[in-house]
């Protein structure tokens, strides 16, 4: 009985360490892998990356975790397939958890098939999670449903890649040819360099001309595109369109069904445009979250680094004596943490703050204040800085006699501690956190602004926009074609003197409000 045919000794679910989970990524989009998938990458001690595995992925698996790219593309192998099956091997049989990071599905035309029997015969258990493969959900997120009543009946996946193996398979032209022309869809993975020999064999094979056709390159990516046409224009159209690799060419009825419902993927209102946000990476996640989900393709470039204080007694005092304060200030998110992580690391919780009342600079620090502590701010101002703060509070409160612990960053300005110490109040200032300039951009950002991709350059605070063009140095002029959106009004004062012009600032300032004035002024253009 040949080998791929025996019937595993192995545990059909292995949860000990040793094991390879092959996990399909899915098509692109990094929120269409399954559960079962994230579940895997959580528990991993290595990766193993396919190139079309979206590497916002790896942001599931533990921060230790060993990352081996192992992409592959046409004539271009970071390791071959034997180096790749080696390593997965050496892992699992070293105890470690490996997870092969296939995109797609791993078996269809991914080789998880061979990379699983490989295993199998070096001892290795083998968990396939299944992934939502390309053919499906690019022609879906181009308006192109691959079936249809009435219209298509049967659906047929064919790889465009011919292997140069004697005695390997071969495409029947003929019989594809016979199955669309009864009502069937055709979904060709890996055939964009033969585009022109695929079409012109199907129209040898007795294939109308004027079938309707299509590609999706990048799909369910906010980068992808999409190109309509017939079955002997496809080549020509693909290629006044600029269409390559990686792509899935639809050939079939319905590749000219269309309806605004079908739309929906590339109607959003931030569809196309590329938005840079400068936050520390820890904090852009939910920025990034609100611009993909319009649409947006995000590239994250953190200008900035937030770090513990190099002696953590000044904020462990503070908070033991927190006691002795009237009131606690928090202007950001990070001071938040700073408080909870310290509370923890003093083995206490939210209860060793009652009696104390609590000041947020904001909407996403009071949600921060809940999300880590169960606690709602006693007092928010109207606009979410803390000049305003420092006005409002003493407008509301009789400040007179207060004792006040405000934990800030360390390049904090004294604005606030100015219109507190005026009012009557006793401030006392932490440097709950460091805030530091990120070592450089990263390579995505430049290919990104040599290819003329950026739109957006986000700023959220001053320090963002100081430190993006500290790093970008002689090279800004490489981001003039992008347009600026600044947080607030502070921001956009820092940035005009560093000399840039911004072009839209949010009218509240938080990540809701940033989010909807590029939205807006994306919308006017």
């Amino acid at each position: 009985m040949p080998n791929q045919t025996k019937k595993s000794s192995q545990p059909a679910h292995p949860d000990t360490p040793g094991a390879v989970y092959l996990v399909g990524a899915g098509p692109g989009d990094a929120k269409l892998i399954t559960l079962a998938g994230v579940e895997a990458l959580r528990r991993a001690d290595v990766v193993v990356c396919d190139a079309l595995a979206n590497a916002a992925l790896l942001d599931h698996a533990p921060a230790n975790v060993t990352v081996i790219d192992a992409g592959k593309r046409a004539g271009d192998h970071t390791l071959s397939q034997d180096e790749i099956n080696s390593a997965m091997a050496e892992h699992a049989l070293a105890g470690r958890t490996v997870v092969r990071l296939k995109g797609g599905d791993p078996f269809i035309f991914g080789r998880g098939s061979e990379e699983a029997i490989y295993l199998h015969e070096r001892g290795v258990p083998v968990v396939a999670i299944p992934g939502v493969t390309a053919a499906i959900a690019a022609p879906a997120c181009a308006g192109v449903p691959i079936t249809f009543r009435n219209l298509a009946a049967t659906v047929t996946f064919v790889t465009g890649h011919h292997s140069k193996q004697p005695d390997s398979p071969t495409v029947d032209y003929a019989a594809l040819a016979r199955l669309v022309d009864r009502g069937g869809t055709l979904c060709i993975y890996m055939g964009m360099t033969r585009l022109a020999d695929i079409t012109a064999a199907l129209i040898d094979h007795g294939l109308s001309g004027d079938t309707a056709a299509a590609v999706v390159q990048w799909g369910t990516l906010p980068r992808q595109r999409s190109v309509r046409s017939t079955l002997d224009q496809l080549p020509d159209d693909v290629t006044r369109a600029g269409l390559g690799a990686p792509a899935i060419i639809v050939i079939g009825p319905v590749a000219e069904v269309e309806h605004a419902a079908l739309h929906w993927f590339d109607h959003r209102p931030l569809f196309g445009q590329t938005v840079v946000v400068t936050r520390t990476r820890t904090q852009s996640s939910r920025l990034r979250a609100e611009l993909e989900a319009l649409g947006a393709e995000v590239i994250e470039s953190p200008t900035i680094e937030i770090t513990p204080p190099d002696d953590p007694t000044p904020m462990r005092e503070a908070v033991r004596q927190i006691a002795d304060f009237d009131w606690v200030l928090l202007t950001s998110e990070n001071a938040v943490n700073a408080l909870a992580d310290t509370l923890e690391a003093m083995e206490l919780d939210s209860r060793h703050l009652a009696g104390v009342s609590i000041a947020a600079v904001g909407l996403s620090t009071d949600a921060a204040l809940r999300d880590r502590l169960s606690i709602t701010a006693d007092f928010v101002p109207s606009q979410f800085n803390a000049q305003v703060m420092g006005r409002e509070l003493t407008e509301k409160c009789d400040m007179t006699g207060k004792r006040v612990l405000y934990l800030k960053a360390d390049i904090a300005r004294k604005t606030l501690v100015e219109a507190l110490t005026e009012a009557g109040a006793t401030v006392e200032t932490i440097d709950a956190y460091h805030t530091r300039i990120a070592a450089a951009l990263p390579e995505a950002l430049w290919e990104a602004a040599e290819s003329g991709r950026i739109d957006w350059i986000t700023f959220t605070s001053s320090s963002t926009a100081r430190n993006f063009v500290q790093l970008a140095g002689d090279r800004l002029e490489r981001f003039a074609h992008a347009r600026i959106a600044s947080i607030g009004p502070s921001t956009t004062a820092t940035a005009e003197r560093l000399g840039l012009s911004v072009d839209t600032q949010a009218e509240i300032s938080d990540i809701d409000g940033l989010v909807t004035a590029i939205g807006r002024a994306t919308s006017n253009a």
